[in-house]
């Protein structure tokens, strides 16, 4: 039957290629079906059910008698995960080694998606020389609120950024043959009561900022797996939601991979089923030390279903071909070329990844890069403390970790005299440490120059992360505070050394308003990965220009975020109602004339820019924006040209601006170049909830071009 299936196929399919009828592509798609539809009827029932939901911790059941292997998947979106075996404890073997790459908020801080690319590639191949099949990565949800605890795994408050990000990591894994995973589809926003906080936003809300990044991952990046969010969305859990997987996903954007359930996010049989989840992966069996994973719901209560007439078994034959797609697509029945492991060259990714992705936020004076400085007084537990093994479920175990101190020790050679001092204590709740405060201003007074290191933290342990962790899974900020008494000891550092950098580690913002204004330099890092450390001490030597951009709006007390301001966080327990709308980020910021601590785009160079000679030409519903960009600075260095599309009269409250193209310039002392950015019709639209559609009202536009949504250069109109 098989062969008669295939033969039939490939027949049809000649006869179309030959009259020019189906491409090439569409040739071998229709073969590859015909193979899926050989392997499925081949199949029993009991062996369909095994293939849609786990049968380890990481992995999904495969058919041994047809070849169809097991589906493994691993986190995470920078790094592959340690090995868990089957199971959840840690096998450390010590053969399980992955390049630490910076986390999504530090690539997203680079602005270049060719690094989106690299990064992927990476990672790619990393995951296919441990035998994994499926990345749990690239995570992408809007940055809503500073108080999110995964905000360090994504990239952005922006959707078209995030978009333009996301599909070069995606094509960068899946290059290699093996599948990234998206997530986590849709509105996980938040850590608390995350299993089943109800989502309530407008239909323009989603489709202007929360679904954007998703739908490029999906129609341009060719995503192959994606994941649901564990919390619901208008009553309904997002995994298997019917109007964001069967409406949108699977229908509007004729997504043919698989719906993975989060870890656990799976609460019903014949409604997941039905409502377009895939494969249910799962943990509460794995902790409670049963592996009967029949119990899952989609292992015999799914089988019964199907038995007594609830569910039809084409629903089921549906997943499972998706399930086999996927497997074609990325060789799992022939064989894969050889990943690599850890090598020098994925080492130079991570490291330039974290040269361009790190955000110089001040340099009052000049005061960096280092120059006639002979002492330098490290101080802060940030500066000697790794962080690949935090996170949660992100945790990598590199095969080594370049800290601040010893980056700036190794590189500055001998030539500076660096000393070094805790300054606080990183355990939740605690206090300032007055002694610990007085040895480091001591230290500050005797050197020329204090470097204080503080910001956000990790936690180490997977299963006590919470005791010292403010950027992890599974648990939110506080408040947007520096921790552990910091505040108190930038304070005393600058006031016994006016000199004073301040490098912030972390997933986002920080209230740094009580010391910002006198420290001489703020620099934000991120989670910058394994050569974080050489990279940082590149740029305060010198060695490296700054020339990453924030992705997300600092506010300058958590009351200022539109999320705390206009909607709520982290809800009532039941409900979350985001209230404030379209307006997240510098939306709000720029639309409500809220001045911010740091603005959207904003990153600082040891050069100077000089933008001029703005013109605008349009065709039809599209445009052309060009304008002259000039390096008046004595150092090589590399710009974010930003621009914004700002309706003048609209119907509907639109935002002041919206970021629509960027392009990073490379540029050479005294060097200019003619910059050419391209907006076509949808840079102009917004959706309309009355016609369920987007809208492009004939008028009069701006662009506007900058280095950051509150720094504008140039400006010129435009009428469509």
């Amino acid at each position: 039957m098989r062969k008669r299936v295939v033969s039939f196929a490939i027949s049809f399919c000649t006869l179309f290629f030959i009259t020019g009828k189906i491409s090439a592509q569409q040739k071998k798609d229709a073969i590859t079906e015909a193979k899926i539809t050989a392997l499925i009827k081949k199949m029993t029932l009991e062996e369909k059910i095994g293939m849609i939901h786990g049968n380890s911790s990481f992995t999904s059941t495969g058919v041994k008698r047809l070849g169809i292997p097991e589906l493994t998947m691993s986190d995470g979106p920078h790094g592959v995960r340690p090995e868990h075996g089957r199971g959840w404890s840690l096998q450390n073997k010590g053969n399980d080694s992955s390049t630490y790459l910076p986390t999504g908020i530090t690539l997203a801080s680079t602005w270049n998606p060719k690094l989106g690319y690299s990064f992927g590639a990476v990672l790619g191949s990393e995951a296919k020389y441990r035998g994994k099949d499926v990345i749990l990565g690239p995570g992408i949800n809007i940055m809503r609120t500073p108080l999110n605890g995964r905000n360090f795994e994504y990239m952005s408050e922006d959707p078209y950024l995030i978009s333009k990000m996301v599909v070069g990591y995606i094509k960068g894994v899946q290059d290699q043959g093996i599948s990234a995973c998206v997530k986590h589809f849709l509105a996980n926003n938040q850590e608390t009561k995350r299993s089943g906080i109800n989502v309530l936003m407008s239909e323009r809300a989603l489709r202007e900022l929360y679904m954007p990044g998703f739908k490029a991952a999906i129609t341009e990046g060719n995503a192959n797996t994606i994941m649901g969010a564990y919390n619901k969305f208008r009553g309904e859990y997002c995994t298997y939601n019917d109007y964001l997987v069967n409406r949108v996903l699977k229908g509007e954007w004729g997504f043919k991979g698989i719906m993975i359930s989060d870890w656990g996010a799976i609460h019903t049989t014949k409604d997941a089923l039905l409502g377009g989840a895939d494969i249910e992966m799962g943990t509460d069996l794995d902790m409670k030390g049963d592996k009967d994973y029949n119990k899952f719901f989609f292992g015999d209560p799914a089988l019964a279903a199907v038995k007594n007439g609830e569910v039809k078994e084409a629903v089921i034959d549906d997943k499972v071909r998706r399930i086999l797609r996927i497997m074609f697509k990325t060789h799992m029945f022939d064989k894969r070329t050889p990943g690599e492991y850890a090598t020098k060259a994925h080492a130079e990714v991570a490291k330039k990844v974290a040269e361009e992705g790190i955000i110089l936020l001040k340099n009052s004076d000049n005061i960096l890069p280092l120059k006639n400085v002979k002492s330098v007084a490290m101080i802060g537990a940030n500066a000697d403390r790794p962080n690949a093994f935090g996170g949660g479920s992100s945790q990598i175990r590199p095969k080594y970790e370049v800290t601040a101190l010893a980056g700036l020790r190794k590189l500055s050679g001998g030539n500076l005299a660096i000393s070094y001092s805790q300054g606080y204590a990183i355990t939740r709740g605690a206090k300032a440490d007055d002694k610990m405060i007085r040895d480091a201003a001591e230290a500050a007074s005797k050197s020329d120059m204090a470097i204080v290191v503080g910001g956000w933290t990790h936690g180490y342990d997977y299963t006590k992360w919470s005791d010292n962790a403010y950027d992890a899974e599974g648990i939110d900020k506080p408040d947007m505070n520096m921790p552990f008494g910091q505040d108190e000891l930038i304070k005393a550092v600058i006031k016994a050394n006016k000199n004073t950098v301040v490098i912030l580690y972390g997933g986002g913002p920080i209230d740094v308003s009580q010391w910002v204004n006198d420290a001489k330099a703020v620099i934000q890092v991120g989670y910058p990965g394994q050569e974080g450390g050489t990279a940082l001490a590149e740029i305060l030597l010198g060695k490296v220009n700054p020339s990453g951009k924030l992705t997300v709006s600092w506010p300058v007390k958590l009351e200022d975020s539109p999320a705390h301001k206009l909607g709520e966080f982290p809800g009532d327990g039941t409900d979350v109602k985001y209230n404030e709308d379209i307006y997240v980020g510098y939306r709000y910021f720029d639309t409500y004339n809220v001045k911010p601590q740091f603005a959207f785009g904003h990153g600082l160079s040891y050069t100077n820019f000089k933008y001029s000679n703005i013109s605008t030409a349009k065709n039809h519903q599209t445009a052309t924006v060009t304008f002259t960009l000039k390096n008046t600075g004595t150092v090589a260095g590399a710009e974010v040209a930003q621009l914004y599309v700002h309706d003048n009269h609209s119907s509907v409250k639109r935002p002041e601006k919206e970021l629509k193209a960027f392009q990073k310039v490379f540029l050479k002392p005294g060097e200019s170049k003619t910059i050419t950015m391209k907006l076509n019709a949808d840079a102009f639209k917004y959706y309309s909830e009355t016609k369920k559609q987007w809208i492009l009202e004939p008028g009069k536009f701006e662009v506007l071009v900058g280095t950051s949504s509150d720094a504008i250069k140039l400006k010129s109109p435009i009428i469509l």
